[in-house]
Parts: structure tokens; sequence; C-alpha cells
């Protein structure tokens, strides 16, 4: 494709860069790549969830032919290096005590994987049991025990298992109220649930040459987790490097590091490369998404308009801080929703509890306030006999409209009532059912970045072809196909002549980070902005070289113009670099300064909105569910590539199945994960997808991104819950307000509300 060939790459279904490996088998995670000579790692952990250590005995290990060593936290510096986001609370390896299950005790090194675990398991250790809190209620207790050291701490929640809280306001609730013709007042419960990517959890650690250390990580964050290697390891950032090989998806379980600190601890201590691999079950252990608890109250007029909503969120976040008191300010700073709602009130917690700690989830916390939103916005329209469509219509802002209020007001980027009513025509809202199914329609909101920095360089090379140097991680999302599509398009260069180098901080410029939806708006930007530079250096070059003078001459997508006619691009470079040949250079830099006080540290780039439909069919033998239509509705802005916005639709869309009708991760009464592994945990499969599945878009072009597309990958996720709810309740007859939406609790619904029927 070049400046030749009037057909655009964007916009056009381009297939995925780096899509064949991974439908193949043949893509190479860390897992798969070769270290020659490298040591193994395995961990010992206990079988609980909170202990304290008293001994430790690694002779049994350490005697072994081919063990190097078994690191405990006597073995590290004193005082222990701590780590994290925004609470440096986590320690390299557990310090005394453990606080969630898995949570290494001892770090063995050995000649081979096999050893390096049957040595590990042969560590003894001498532990008590302590009176761990597992769940919100036991966490919230008076006088229960402290998940973190006070001592530890200085935030002001220091003597409690309350680490951060959020509040918003805005409104005169008592006018609001004494307006209400109707309240409806619910609590509802969101699971735990684990990020079940494609491969397992790794990381490998080696010294280098000149003192320095050398991580390889499929980590979404390789600047933010060199920043952090850096601090633990005590050397300057030109000594760290990073290497990030493509993940095998993320969903935000990778943006932060956990065990890279110590791994890159062995690697120093041991001179050794050292390597480890995580089993399924390990993995499970490593990461997960917060539940959440939401009591949430409801004002309504008589005609639906809502007049005020009250929520309260405790965000169940684990044993350490991780990024989850983000995840609980983001989330419900939208908690209210995209509503026209006159007073609100969010009161929310991000609580300690002894379990594996939580993160970034696809949705960021949205989803989990959203489920008791919508489930309410639904409560008042089945009190009030309004069609659950029609109270959407009436409380929905319109563009530019504020939907949260106050010192910073959030306004409404795009035209949200088209995806609302594309998703009802499309599932056919309004015509009639058969007995035993129903319907739901729900909406959900997302804000974007709120800061960030991006940054790329381009070179276009002599005979025609062009490299793109990008940070972000390619985990899924397809961030290198849209590099292509922009470099062939403003450039005017083939397809399969370009290449994009991203993973590797020692190869590529600054990207702050991979999460929020933002690679295609904020690296979009920055690789669009070096091609445009490019387009500038060809044509000063080009007049230098012609003796044309630079105001006769315009550059364009793809090519040139000078008073003699049009030339590609390309032929203008070759005649700008002479014989000399060479390559021209181009630097793009996306910025977004934060805002000081606002309550996310700056307003956000854009908003992921969304909305879906869905029709189930429910057994009411046995409360089994059968999805029969499936709707998914994003706000995009611009499509770059209609292929990978489907492809990011029905993935998040599926996903948001798990947590709704199925996903939980279960704990026993010592803290330990009762549904290790694929075997005992469910994920959703192609027989839980629904018959008929619709994905489309609203495009209307103004976002903030390159052509004015917006970030898309977590919008169909966002609402899942609260449209399947709303169906499976307009099917049996009453809601169930507990996730995910099992047969048994459906069951046990119906036989409730069937015990709650007058007889005559």
């Amino acid at each position: 494709m070049s400046a030749a060939n009037d057909a655009r790459a964007m916009g056009a279904p381009v297939i995925r860069y780096g899509g064949a490996e991974r439908v193949s088998g043949t893509q190479r995670y860390l897992s798969d790549i070769e270290f020659p000579d490298a040591a193994h790692v395995a961990f010992t952990t206990l079988p609980i969830g909170c202990a304290s250590i008293e001994s430790i005995d690694t002779t049994p290990a350490t005697t072994m032919p081919g063990v190097i060593g078994a690191f405990t936290a006597a073995d590290l510096p004193a005082p222990m290096p701590r780590f994290g986001i925004s609470h440096k609370d986590r320690s390299v390896i557990a310090d005394g005590v453990v606080n969630f299950h898995g949570e290494p005790v001892v770090a063995v090194v050995a000649e081979s994987p096999d050893l390096a675990r049957i040595a590990a398991d042969a560590v003894i250790v001498e532990w008590t049991e302590l009176a761990g809190v597992y769940d919100l209620d036991s966490a919230l207790a008076d006088g229960a025990r402290l998940v973190q050291d006070a001592a530890l701490r200085t935030d002001d929640h220091k003597h409690s298992n309350v680490l951060e809280t959020a509040d918003y306001a805005w409104g005169d609730l008592d006018e609001q109220q004494r307006e209400t013709a109707h309240v409806v007042e619910n609590t509802y419960e969101f699971p735990m649930v684990t990020h079940f990517t494609i491969e397992p959890g790794g990381v490998v650690a080696a010294p280098t040459d000149d003192g320095g250390i050398e991580v390889h990580s499929p980590v979404q964050h390789p600047y933010l987790l060199q920043r952090i290697l850096a601090d633990v390891v005590g050397l300057p950032l030109s000594k760290v490097r990073v290497i990030a090989p493509d993940p095998g998806g993320g969903f935000g379980g990778k943006q932060t590091p956990r065990y890279e600190p110590l791994m890159a601890v062995l690697a120093q201590r041991t001179q050794r490369t050292c390597r480890l691999i995580l089993s399924l079950e390990e993995t499970f252990q490593l990461m997960r998404r917060s539940g959440c608890r939401v009591d949430a109250r409801t004002g309504f007029r008589d005609d639906g308009t809502v007049t005020f909503h009250e929520l309260r969120a405790d965000f169940h976040i684990g044993a350490y801080a991780d990024v989850a008191p983000r995840v609980m300010t983001k989330g419900s700073y939208v908690g209210a929703g995209p509503y026209r709602i006159p007073a609100v009130r969010v009161h929310a917690r991000a609580v300690l509890t002894n379990t594996t700690p939580s993160c970034a989830f696809r949705g960021f916390g949205a989803p989990q306030v959203g489920w008791a939103t919508e489930s309410q916005i639904d409560a008042g329209a089945r009190l009030l006999g309004i069609d659950a469509l029609e109270m959407r219509r009436r409380n929905l802002v319109d563009l530019d409209e504020a939907f949260i209020r106050g010192d910073h007001e959030a306004r409404a980027d795009g035209r949200w009532h088209q995806s609302l009513e594309r998703a009802a025509e499309l599932i056919g809202w309004g015509e009639e059912l058969p007995e035993g199914r129903g319907r739901g329609i729900a909406v959900g909101i997302k804000p974007g970045a709120t800061s960030g920095l991006s940054q790329s360089l381009v070179r276009l090379l002599y005979d025609g072809s062009a490299i793109a140097y990008a940070g972000t991680s390619d985990m899924g999302q397809g961030a290198r196909t849209l590099w292509k599509q922009i470099l062939a398009d403003e450039l005017g260069v083939d397809l399969d002549r370009i290449s994009i180098v991203s993973g590797d901080t020692t190869a590529v410029p600054f990207d702050l980070q991979t999460s929020a939806s933002r690679s295609t708006v904020f690296m979009g930007n920055a690789v669009l902005e070096a091609c445009r530079d490019i387009r500038q250096r060809v044509l000063d070059l080009y007049a230098e070289a012609t003796d044309i003078s630079i105001d006769s001459l315009e550059a364009a997508p793809g090519e040139l113009s000078t008073p003699s006619g049009t030339l590609s691009l390309i032929e203008a470079a070759q005649v700008g670099l002479g014989s000399l040949r060479g390559e021209i250079i181009g630097q793009g830099t996306s910025r977004l300064r934060g805002v000081k006080g606002h309550p996310l540290g700056g307003d956000a780039a854009f908003y992921e909105f969304n909305a879906t439909a869905i029709e189930v069919e429910v057994d009411r033998e046995t409360g089994e569910v059968l999805l029969t239509k499936h709707v998914t509705v994003g706000d995009v802005g611009t499509e770059l590539n209609p292929l990978q916005v489907v492809a990011q639709d029905e993935g998040a869309a599926i996903m948001g199945l798990g947590h709704s009708l199925m996903e939980q991760v279960l704990l026993d009464e010592h803290g330990c994960i009762r549904n290790l592994g694929a075997l005992d945990y469910r994920i959703p499969t192609f027989n839980d997808v629904a018959v008929e599945m619709i994905s489309d878009s609203i495009e209307n072009h103004d976002g903030p991104g390159p052509y004015g597309c917006k970030g898309i990958s977590e919008g169909a996720l966002l609402c899942t819950a609260g449209a399947v709810g709303a169906a499976v309740a307009d099917a049996i007859g009453t809601p169930v307000r507990q996730l995910p939406l099992t047969a048994e609790r459906i069951w046990h619904a119906m036989q409730s509300a069937n015990a709650e029927q007058p007889t005559n």
C-alpha cells in the first residue's frame, strides 16, 4: 500500500500484526524462550492465608547437589526492601509474617526446575496460624487483626484495615429527598475473579557485565518496572534494562511488579541468570480483580427521573495496595453512572484482607460499582412500571452535559443516546418474548487516562521501508497493527515493509504505561506526530537538494506536491537523501498533564461508553441460563481497524460473562483458595457464549486520538453484568443481587419468590 494506491490502510480490516503466531501456537512467550545456563527458582509457601513464621530450616534444600542457594528474609538487606505503586508496602519476600495464601517464604535457586521444586518442598518452616481476615465483614469488624503493621503505615487509617477512602458528592441531598416519590435501597456483591491469562506467570533476571541487571518480564509497564527495580536494587536507571516479550494477555494483571524485585535480588546475589516460571495454580495466587460490596440507595420521581443516588462501596483489595486504591478511586468516581442526577453521595473504601493482592483488571473498578447502579435503575423501573429502556432515555446525559458535578465537572464526550438506541434496536427491544425468556439493557462508562506521556521514534529508510519504535506493550489489543496502519498512510509505505520495535527499555523511547485503553490515543498520537515530523523533514531535504523554494512544496500523507507535479514521499525522501543514502528520523510525543486538586489527578482524555443488551432463557427447573442474544454497542469515535474493534468488543463482552455468570475465587476458613486452576475455576467457553452475538459501533469522529478515535478495549465489559442481571430478573420475575448469577443462586431466588407468592 503506497501513495500510488488510493486504498488507505486506516479504517481497513488489516490483519493483526503477530496474530498468526498466536493462533498457530508458534508465538514464543516468556516460558518458551531459552536462557542458556540459567538457574531456576521455586518458592516455599505455606498452606494458609495468615501466619507468623517461627523458624526456617533451609538445610534440607541447600545440602542437595545442584542447589545454588535458598534465600529468606534474613538473607536480604535490612531493613527489608519494600515496593509498591501508591504505597511501598510489599516486602520483597515474606518477612516474619505470611499475609496471603501463596506468598513466598523461601526462594530456592537450583540448576533445574524439578530440583528447585523438590528443594523448595524440602525446606522446613515452623509457623503459627494467625487470626487472618479473609472477607470484608471480618476485616471491618471492631478489634479485627490488622493486615498491615500500623507502624509501617503513615496514613490516617493506619489503625484499621481501611487503606484509603474516596468521597464524591454534589447537590442538595435533603432537597432532592423531599422531591422524591420512591426510594429503592439494596446491597450488591461483585466477586473476586482471576485474570486467567493464557501464559503462566514468569520472570527472568540476569546480572550484566557492567554491574547492572536485566529483567525479562511480560509486563505492561516496562518503564514503571525499571523505576521500581532501580529503587529496590539500588542502581541508576541506566543500569536496569527491562525486556518485555509479548504477553499472553494482560487485562491489567501485568501492569505492576510482583516477583520481579525478588528475582532481581536473586540474580545479584547468585550472579546467575535466574528463571522463574509459575504453574497455573501459582499464577492464580499472583493477582486478581478486587471484589466489591455496594450499598445503594436511589430516589425517583413518579416519571422515573432519578433525584438522588447514594453509594457505599467497599473494595476487597487484598494484602497489599498494588494499584487497588486507584481502582477504588477511579471506579467510584463514575459510581453514579452517565446519568443526570441532581444529588449524589459516593463513599468508597479500599479494604485490606489476608488474600491475594488485587490489581488492575479490565474496567478498572467501573464494573463493580456499575453493577449496583445499573441494577438500581432497573429496580426503580420495576417499582414504577416503566420500561427499562425508557428509564435510561429519561436520565442519560446528552453531549457536553455534565454527569459529574462539583469543582471538576465531567461532561459527556459523545452522543451516548445513539449507542443506547442502537443496542435496543439490535436486540429487538419491545418484541414479544416466549415464556421463560427475558431481556435486559444497561449502559456503562469508564474514564480513560487522566495523565500520560508516550514518545515514539519513526525511521524512514532509503529503500522505502520504515521502522517505528514505541514502548506500548501489545498484550492483545493490536497496538502494533495500528502503528503500521498509521505509517502506511502517513508515509506511503507498504504495510509489509514496516517493522515495529517495542518491549525493550534500551531500544524504545519512554512510554508511561499500557493501560486505560490509552494505546491508540496516546501512543497513536505520538506515532502520528513522528510521521508528520518525517514529512516535514522530507520537505526540507527535498527543497535543499533541488533548490526549490519550500513555499512551493507541500507535504501530505504519502506524497509531496511540487511545482512540476506530485511524487511519493518515498521518492522525495530518496531525492533529498541523495547518493549518501541514510534515513530520515521523526520524533513524536503525546502528553497529558495532570490537574492539581482533581480527584483523579486530571480530566479524562476520553470516556469509554457502552450499551449492552442481552436476551436469556432460564430453565425454571435448574436455574441454568442460556444466552440467546448478546448485543454490545460502543462509542468509538472512529474505527481505525474494524476487525480489531469487533475482536476487542467481543473479547470484553465474553470476559464480562465470566464475573456475571460463573467466575469467583472461593476461599476456605484458613484463607486458602479452594478453586485453584482450570479444573475448579470456570471461565466462559464457546458453550457459554450467546447463540447470537452482535458487536456494533457508533462513529462520530469526535475522539482525541488519531483521526478522531477513542480507546475502546474495555467498554463492552463495563455493563455486561447489569444487562445479564436485568435479563435474568425479567425471565424469572425477581432480581438476584449477588454475582456471579450461578444456576444455584437463580434457582434459590426463584424458590424464595415462589414461597412469597400468596396462595388461595
